[in-house]
């Protein structure tokens, strides 16, 4: 993964989301360059609405700096399908796989 990139894996809970969130403003701090902040998901192991509400404040996050956003990679179909019913698909874009 390039060094823009912040990697989440195993199952998130919503006790995670304020760690990753910290996280990720670090590696924000640290590439103050970056206008896309890529959010590995291949490794998360359940695709439940506690990893969309972190994926959620995680976008915000990199919103919030207002030069950068937040764009998955390796998401499962079964994410990508919660961030459909959600309505942060669009908000939240993640790369297909043959798009990586």
């Amino acid at each position: 993964m390039p060094p823009n990139a912040l990697v989440v894996t195993g199952r998130v809970t919503r006790a995670d989301v304020p760690g990753l969130c910290a996280e990720l403003e670090a590696l924000l701090s640290y590439r103050p360059d970056a206008a896309v902040i890529d959010c590995d998901v291949g490794g998360v192991t359940h695709a439940d609405l506690a990893l969309v509400e972190a994926i959620a404040r995680l976008g915000l996050v990199a919103r919030r700096t207002g030069r950068a956003r937040l764009r998955l990679r390796h998401a499962s179909a079964e994410l990508g399908a919660l961030l459909d019913l959600v309505g942060l698909a669009d908000v939240v874009p993640h790369l297909r796989p043959d798009e990586e």
